[in-house]
């Protein structure tokens, strides 16, 4: 197994990236991703190149012998932490959105419980 596929794979693990999320980002196939990914199978340096930029990083970043991945600090239970790379200005915006929305679900939610029982007395 080559080192950028050992790097890579410490990355994945660390920052909890599945397989099936590159998969769609580069276009490889799960399958062939996943026999690269287990070195049964030569990477090309195109698929490389595919693979550090859907992990939003350049080739020589999993080229190191010094390799390390910075810890993700521990997040509160009730938050949830994803990083895809940098966004666009649209998905800024969606993210804001859905923000938003997670930040008044309560109030959503309560709103629509006290609506039905409303509706049933």
């Amino acid at each position: 197994m080559t080192k950028y596929i050992e790097n890579v794979n410490a990355y994945l693990s660390q920052m909890k990236i599945k397989q099936t999320y590159i998969s769609l980002k580069t276009g490889i196939d799960t399958k062939k991703l996943s026999r690269i990914l287990t070195g049964t199978q030569d990477i090309n340096s195109t698929d490389m190149e595919k693979i550090a930029g859907a992990l939003g990083q350049k080739l020589e970043f999993f080229w190191g012998d010094s390799f390390s991945v910075s810890q993700i600090s521990e997040c509160m239970p009730e938050k949830i932490a994803f990083y895809a790379g940098d966004p666009t200005s649209q998905q800024d915006e969606i993210a804001e959105k859905l923000e938003k929305l997670m930040e008044n679900i309560d109030e959503i939610m309560s709103a629509k419980y006290r609506f039905l029982n409303m509706s049933k007395e």
